[in-house]
């Protein structure tokens, strides 16, 4: 069974930032999925999941609203370790090709005084919000992106290596 792209990005090496996860051709269009990782994984603690599910709510939001980018995005959503979110859209850039669009869009949470689409009708759990922990990781990550977007590391997937036995088995340690 091949491991799937995520699962062979060496989770011990990754730093926060913005990477292609994925390319998927769907008929004649491309489509990609980027893992847009906010914390360290292993290293940082998960993301609080009351302030992960504003932060999807803002920044989906934000997204789909944006003039320039708004046909292009597919889809908006936390990833189950909850260190950070996929975004997927149409076309294939280039991670620092979305750094502005990102940059934006985790600057933006900071202007909100309300979680949009935060009530019963609109949502499966519209208790589990934490406005006031989403703006603070907002902001912790809008700051890390300013300081090293020269840095190519948050847009470079650090990739795992694995051995390869003779028959052409993947070996795993444990």
């Amino acid at each position: 069974m091949d491991l799937i792209p995520s699962f062979s990005v060496d989770h011990t090496k990754i730093v926060p930032g913005i990477f292609t996860s994925r390319v998927d051709v769907l008929g004649d269009q491309k489509v990609t999925t980027y893992d847009v990782r906010v914390t360290k994984p292993n290293v940082e603690p998960a993301i609080d999941v009351a302030a992960m599910h504003s932060l999807e709510h803002i920044i989906a939001t934000f997204l789909r609203n944006d003039e320039q980018w708004k046909d292009e995005i597919v889809y908006w959503g936390p990833m189950g370790c909850l260190t950070g979110f996929y975004l997927i859209m149409k076309g294939n850039r280039q991670p620092s090709e979305i750094y502005d669009l990102l940059l934006a869009a985790f600057k933006s949470v900071e202007d909100n005084d309300i979680v949009p689409g935060a009530e019963a009708v609109n949502c499966g759990n519209y208790l589990m919000h934490n406005l006031g922990m989403a703006k603070w990781y907002a902001r912790k990550f809008a700051d890390y992106l300013s300081e090293n977007a020269g840095n190519p590391d948050i847009f470079n997937y650090p990739k795992s290596d694995r051995l390869v036995t003779d028959d052409g088995r993947q070996f795993f340690d444990s």
